[in-house]
This record gives C-alpha cells, sequence and structure tokens, in this order.
C-alpha cells in the first residue's frame, strides 16, 4: 500500500524528447539495505533503457557523503543530466550539492534520506520514516505489557533517522516503556556490535533492543550472545533482510518481529522520473511507502530468498 501527497498536473506532451539522460547517485553498499538500493538501481537501469529508446540511465555509488558531494559537482560542471536520481549518504552534507546541480536546470528526484531543504526535490521518494518508528514503538509497548527498559540505536545523522527516532518517542510516550540510551550505530553491522557491547556494559538490566535496522541487529546479537545475557526479551531491527524475514517465518524468539522499508524504493523514483520526461504521466510530489509490521503470519508475503538483502 502507498499514501500518494498531491502530485502536481503536468503540462501534456505531445511526444518524448529524442534522447534523455538519468544519472542515479546511491551509497555504496555500505551495508545490506544500500547493497539492494545499488543492485535494484542497476536492474532498473536495464529496463527502463530497453523500454524507452532514447533514454540513457548512469548508475554510480560513492563510498562516503565526501566522495558523492565530489561526484554531483562533476556532474553539474560536465554532462549536466537531464534528470538526478539521488539517495543522499547524509542530508546536510549533499543539499547544497544537489541545489547546484537543479540550478542546471535539472530534474532532482530524490529517496529515502531527504534534503535539509525540500525545495529542490522535485519528487521524494521514501518510505513512511515516522511510521517505520511509530510502528515499532507500539510494539515495544505491546510486547513488554507496557513497562521496561529499553536500549535504542539510532542510524546515522540524517532526516530519516530523526524521524524514526521521534515516531519510536512518540509512541512509547506516556507508557511505562523507558529509553535507557541511545547512540548511532551508522547502519552498520560491526558498530551495531560495538555499541551493544558498550550497552551491555554499562546497563546491568535490559529488556529490549530497538536496532531499527537489520544490520545493526544481527551485530547487537552477536554481542548479546557473547556477553551470555538473558535478560533481553527481543531485539527489533527493520527494513526487511531475507535472512530475518525467514527468522520470523520460523518463530525466532529473540528476533519475532520485522518491520518494512523496501530497497526497491529507488527503482520507484527512477520510474517515475522516466515517466516525467518519456509520457505525459504527472510525478511532481511525495510518495510515501507504508509501513509493515512484519510477523509470522504475514512472513512470506516479504520473503524473497532471491533478494540481494
Amino acid at each position: 500500500a502507498a499514501l500518494m501527497l498531491p502530485f502536481a498536473a503536468a503540462t501534456a506532451r505531445a511526444a518524448a524528447p529524442a534522447h534523455v539522460t538519468i544519472a542515479v547517485s546511491v551509497p555504496t553498499a555500505d551495508h545490506g539495505w544500500t547493497g539492494g538500493v545499488l543492485y535494484d538501481a542497476k536492474q532498473e537501469a536495464a529496463v527502463l533503457e530497453h523500454a524507452y529508446p532514447g533514454l540513457t540511465v548512469i548508475v554510480k555509488s560513492s563510498a562516503s557523503a565526501a566522495d558523492q558531494a565530489s561526484a554531483l559537482e562533476d556532474l553539474s560542471a560536465g554532462s549536466r543530466p537531464d534528470a538526478l536520481v539521488v539517495l543522499p549518504y547524509d542530508s546536510a552534507q549533499l543539499t547544497g550539492a544537489v541545489r547546484r546541480v537543479k540550478q542546471n536546470g535539472t530534474f532532482i528526484a530524490v529517496v529515502d534520506r531527504g534534503l535539509t531543504d525540500p525545495s529542490i526535490q522535485d519528487v521524494y521518494v521514501a518510505g513512511n520514516n515516522t511510521e517505520y518508528g511509530i510502528v515499532s514503538g507500539k510494539y515495544f509497548v505491546q510486547a513488554l505489557g507496557g513497562h521496561g527498559d529499553v536500549v535504542v540505536m539510532r542510524g546515522i545523522p540524517t532526516v530519516v533517522d530523526t524521524q524514526r527516532v521521534d515516531g519510536f518517542q512518540h509512541a512509547i510516550a506516556g507508557s511505562g516503556v523507558k529509553v535507557l540510551d541511545m547512540q548511532f550505530a551508522n547502519w552498520s553491522r560491526d558498530q551495531g556490535f560495538r555499541v551493544m557491547q558498550d550497552f551491555l556494559a554499562k546497563h546491568p538490566h535490559i529488556d529490549a533492543v530497538w536496532a531499527a535496522d537489520d544490520d545493526v541487529a544481527q551485530g547487537a546479537l552477536r554481542a548479546i550472545a557473547q556477553a551470555h545475557r538473558t535478560d533481553i526479551r527481543f531485539v527489533v531491527g527493520g527494513a526487511g533482510m531475507k535472512e530475518v524475514i525467514k527468522g520470523v517465518m520460523d518463530g525466532n524468539a529473540l528476533m519475532p518481529i520485522d518491520v518494512s522499508y523496501p530497497p526497491a524504493m529507488v527503482k520507484t523514483a527512477m520510474d517515475l522520473t522516466a515517466a516525467h520526461f518519456m509520457s505525459n504521466a504527472a510525478v511532481r510530489g511525495t510518495l510515501l511507502l507504508s509501513t509493515v509490521l512484519i510477523t509470522k503470519e504475514n512472513a512470506r508475503e516479504y520473503y524473497d530468498p532471491n533478494s540481494p538483502f
């Protein structure tokens, strides 16, 4: 299901232009979810080029915010594509670079990690990150019977992360669920392991862990196992990693649920961008993909054994 916010009417075009170039800029596969994004972007580039003669889609990945900003500076100074589909490595550091690309008249579609200045984008496609936090927080309140001490692992400093954490805190507000500690784990399995080790050393009793990401959750689980801690009742990650979904299907007691956040949203942004140029579709606006609580009852619907993530 999807929530569509109003899209402005587009001016009808008599015919598609002879040639259109779409640049797609995403982070490298620094964790499972971004690996899925890069895979999906490359797959969709081939599909779109086949579907639309005259369309060229160039997919490039960047290993850091600085690398991505540099790549976008080169783009704005050089080939000047008709459109840019960008998943910013970091919201604050990429906003200026995307703005400079926009100043060339380039159509901008932003995916997932929003810019700090939303007026730059023509299209924004993301999961509903506030809802992502709310769905997770409501589960904590219900599963803990309204009382418990929890720790929270944030992602990286982005609009996405802020929305998720705000949603989670809103959902547990007024309950007896208390956040003991909160640290950034950078959506990294290794960092999740290190942050969880720190939490375990500082807090003799923890009821549950909101890792907010499946890679981070895997690191947290490893730290819990190494410390032989039996007080932790469950860990919740998120984004729908196939191994986690399989565990939910099989009744994994320590990770009983997951929360959806499909990397294929980059395909949606690419499709909308192509449609803007190649058809009469009205595409300016925001598309938020609804968050689903994945349980043993519905997990099979979200399990793809062939997925890279």
